[in-house]
């Protein structure tokens, strides 16, 4: 099947622009570009991990540190501000795998001392599609690579 927000037109119109939105909350395109290749990586999405280095690769990326992402927090490659990111990624993305609150305050206090409310919306949002897209291309098993 190909991607309902192909399918769909009304739909990429509505996901085009949210990431226009997003992309002027004033969050660092890098970081956006960190957040979601993690949450790709997270939720096994080969076509997102494949999008997400191509992604971070145009904003100036480097293969040392896309290939250390995955260890983020053993690598010596990222700033503090990247890894509150990240921190904050991988609490929204594993959802499932908490009780309690699902963001804990320490993550949300990391992400608050690092981005104000707009990046933080920013990062927020890049995560919400990225686990949306990732849900998608798992369910119509679209291969990396693919172009729409």
């Amino acid at each position: 099947m190909k991607n309902p927000a192909v399918v769909l037109p009304d739909a990429t119109k509505g996901i085009q622009t949210i990431y226009k939105a997003m992309f002027q909350g004033g969050a660092a395109p890098r970081i956006l570009e960190l957040v979601h290749l993690r949450a790709s990586q997270i939720n096994g999405c080969s076509a997102c991990v494949f999008s997400g280095v191509q992604g971070a690769k145009k904003h100036g990326e480097t293969d040392e540190r896309l290939h250390a992402v995955a260890a983020w927090r053993e690598a010596p490659f990222f700033t503090d501000e990247e890894r509150a990111a990240l921190e904050l990624t991988e609490a929204a993305t594993r959802i499932a795998d908490r009780t309690g609150r699902a963001v804990p305050d320490e993550v949300w206090d990391a992400a608050a001392d690092h981005f104000d409310e707009e990046q933080l919306s920013a990062i927020i949002l890049m995560i919400a599609l990225t686990n949306f897209f990732n849900r998608i291309n798992a369910t119509i098993e679209e291969p990396a690579g693919t172009t729409w």
